[in-house]
């Protein structure tokens, strides 16, 4: 049932394709394009209007900063910039026939507030393109949430995005919309990153202050992803200033950083090119701050060290065109002398490039990258375990404007290596190594007729080390019933040839590692053969935007995902597979075994951004599901409700106070109680084993999977920050911020052994200083 529902899929993706290609225009026609720089700096202007004045043609730069209007009459025109907090550009231009005029525009600063102009601008974005279970996050956003020390996160952020659920302030992990970490795709600059948070979960490992965009999608996502089953979140850094050396140092009592940026090369006129550098360094001394400031928390402080490191090199052409060189190395060090130590560390290099050839309408992006991660962990109670994975990706992609249609395919190379050492729950050791090389190609094309919007996509996976094909046919829909009401689809298949290392036995899961797909499962699962060791999810995803009087908007999604194939570490294994064992069933032999399961639920957010008050209020249910072949149960992530309110105002003369406030409320979490504890006599000698005499160790008779609940997770936040302007390019501010203001007795993890309730972080203030030069 499953392939013919994909073989229909499919074929309606294919016939969209056909149908809509046939409408593309071929008359003689001119374009215009380029990018939008802010004049003073250099940098890239994304997602602002670009526009022909008194024509219905006009572009949004994009990540890039790059805008394309093609399609236009030939003719004398004039151009258009407009965007938040820069003076409106007026460029006239003339087009001729078949030409493609490329035009770098620079905008500058100004002090006239151009707030309706923007909500235009979004207005137009969201109705020219599906926009269907993505968030994009831009700096100015970041700043928006409390956060430690004045110092916005990304790791913040993320908690508030509708389906987003977060495990907690130690430890913690994201699991999106019904997908467990390992299904979630992380890229920085291209690079996949396999960790994104550190042990402390307040903090993520990307600097907010090198962030350009990031793009958040939930579920549904179109064909250039892929590779995992559940969500993406793609985060791209921005260039360093092109103009002036500049700098940011930063200190609080978790944390210091500095960042430096500045021009190799300047451009003598504007049509010149650049070559730029951005370092970025941080690192955390809270276990030494915490036993003076945080006693409360605990006697002995907070255990809690991590450094994260990024440089980046830009080089850009006269035409725009351009290549970066990046790297980066991210460690992070847990020392519980008595509960556990945990070390990892993920590295990584990389190269990325935007080609805009003249004379061509296709504009060009590739990207090389490597990176390698490993964690290890070593417990009182347990064994030691570790893990690691090398990966190397290698894209090349190219994009084709037809107005405001776009059409876009690219290649995908990729490589994994894997190691996992570990001992599975009645101790016996697993050691598996995976070596897998993927091939991908894709192609969608977005295409506005009328008031409809489509999307098709389709990609194709080659898993070379497994010999499997693996056909994704994507969808996104968008129709306007009005200029304030649009309606929205998107869903597709996807696969992915990674497992995840953690046990749902687990009271809390501290360690997370990697391995490709184990060849190693039972051969039959519900009833039927085993013919695939992928794991493989598909999504439907459907909603409304309603532009609400009062800058009020109102955006539902309701979400189907249904994971009718995953792999998951096998909590029965009681043999070893080897010959001797060779008669007995395969679920109590195999290393892994499969699952299937639904995640399905519905959001709903409110925003209003305007002047100087901005609001934030979503309400998130789900419901998730597994059945392992042998029980169904509700995993460990599956919270039915959650309430996020975020509310930030920015007052004083000066408009240079702001006050942030953030409250989040969550359902219990499922969680494996324990019934008893008794005597684990080791069995090595077989039915020769004296077990009058012999040391047994604790073992524990759990109740059902999962069954359990544990209490509702509440925090409220506050941050008020200060700023100073010391001159023209350079500010001091000054902050104060607290999480957990109301000292909510939040449950991290009970301890088995003892019975010990262990608790997330209590009430923390902290103040901070930065000086932005």
């Amino acid at each position: 049932m499953i392939m013919y529902i994909k073989k229909v899929f499919c074929c309606c993706v294919v016939t969209l394709f056909l149908i809509l290609f046939t409408t593309v225009s071929h008359a003689q026609t001119a374009t215009v394009r380029g990018f939008v720089y802010d004049k003073e700096t250099g940098e890239a202007i994304l997602f602002t209007n670009v526009i022909l004045k008194g024509t219905t043609y006009g572009s949004t730069t994009n990540a890039e900063g790059l805008y394309d209007i093609s399609k236009v009459p030939p003719g004398d025109y004039t151009l258009i910039v407009t965007c938040l907090g820069y003076d409106s550009l007026i460029v006239p231009i003339s087009l001729k026939a078949d030409e493609i005029l490329n035009k770098k525009l620079f905008i500058t600063k100004g002090s006239v507030n151009l707030n309706t102009v923007v909500v235009s601008a979004q207005k137009e974005a969201a109705k020219t393109t599906p926009k269907v279970a993505v968030t994009k996050v831009t700096p100015t956003e970041l700043k928006m949430v409390p956060a430690i020390g004045g110092e916005p996160d990304l790791a913040q952020y993320l908690q508030i995005i509708p389906g987003v659920i977060s495990t907690g302030d130690q430890g913690g992990q994201l699991y999106i919309r019904g997908g467990t970490p390992i299904q979630n795709l992380v890229l920085l600059d291209g690079m996949t990153i396999f960790n994104p948070f550190h042990s402390i979960g307040l903090f993520s490992v990307f600097d907010p202050d090198i962030v350009q965009n990031t793009d958040v999608y939930t579920g549904g996502f179109n064909a250039q992803y892929g590779g995992r089953i559940s969500s993406v979140m793609d985060i791209s850094t921005r260039d360093g200033n092109k103009k002036y050396f500049s700098g940011k140092v930063a200190a609080n009592p978790f944390t210091s950083k500095i960042n430096l940026e500045g021009p190799i090369s300047k451009a003598e006129t504007e049509n010149d090119g650049t070559t730029t550098f951005l370092i970025s360094a941080r690192t955390s001394y809270l276990e030494q701050t915490s036993k003076t400031l945080y006693k409360n928390v605990d006697t002995a402080g907070l255990p809690y060290n991590f450094l994260d490191l990024y440089g980046k090199i830009s080089m850009t052409g006269a035409s725009g065109s351009k290549v970066n060189f990046f790297g980066f190395n991210f460690t992070d060090n847990v020392d519980f002398p008595s509960l556990y130590q945990l070390k990892w560390a993920s590295t990584g290099f990389g190269s990325n490039f935007v080609l805009v050839p003249s004379g061509s309408d296709v504009i060009i992006d590739g990207i090389f990258a490597y990176s390698f991660y490993k964690i290890s962990i070593n417990e009182p109670d347990n064994e030691p375990r570790t893990s690691s994975i090398g990966n190397f990706n290698l894209g090349l992609n190219f994009t084709y404007y037809f107005n405001k249609d776009e059409f876009k395919y690219g290649l995908e190379v990729s490589g994994k290596k894997t190691n996992l050492d570990f001992f599975n729950p009645i101790n016996l050791e697993v050691t598996e190594d995976g070596n897998s090389t993927e091939f991908a190609g894709f192609m969608k094309y977005r295409k506005l007729i009328g008031n409809f919007i489509m999307e098709p996509g389709f990609r194709l996976n080659f898993y070379g080390s497994l010999g499997e094909v693996s056909p994704e046919p994507r969808l996104g829909l968008k129709y306007n019933l009005s200029d304030k009401f649009r309606l929205k689809f998107s869903g597709g298949y996807y696969s992915q040839n990674l497992v995840s290392t953690t046990s749902e036995l687990d009271v809390v899961n501290l360690f997370y590692g990697f391995l490709t797909g184990s060849d190693n499962l039972q051969a039959n699962f519900n009833g039927q053969a085993v013919t695939s060791q992928l794991q493989k999810a598909r999504h439907a995803i459907f909603g409304f935007e309603w532009d609400l009087p009062q800058h009020l908007e109102l955006n539902v999604e309701g979400y189907v995902k249904d994971f009718y194939q995953v792999e998951e570490i096998n909590p029965y294994k009681i043999y070893q597979d080897n010959g001797e064992n060779s008669a007995k069933n395969d679920l109590f032999k195999k290393d892994f075994i499969l699952e299937n399961g639904v995640a399905e639920g519905v959001d709903f957010l409110l925003k209003y951004d305007y002047k100087r008050l901005y609001l934030w209020m979503v309400y998130d249910y789900g419901y998730n599901i597994r059945h392992d072949g042998v029980q169904s149960y509700s995993p460990v992530w599956d919270r039915t409700n959650s309430v996020n309110l975020v509310a930030s105002f920015t007052f004083g003369k000066k408009l240079d106070w702001s006050l942030d406030g953030r409250w989040n409320y969550g359902s219990g979490f499922p969680f494996t109680q324990s019934q008893g504890y008794y005597e684990q006599i080791p069995l090595d000698q077989g039915i020769n084993t004296n077990y009058t005499k012999a040391n047994g160790n604790l073992g524990i008779q759990y109740a059902g999977l999962d069954q359990g609940r544990l209490p509702a997770y509440s925090r409220f936040d506050i941050s008020v920050k200060k700023k100073w302007e010391l001159s023209k390019r350079s500010t001091l501010e000054a902050n104060f911020s607290s999480i957990n203001v109301f000292d909510r007795q939040n449950v991290f993890y009970y301890n088995r052994i003892i019975n010990q309730r262990i608790n997330q972080l209590p009430f923390l203030p902290s103040a901070g200083l930065s000086l932005t030069f």
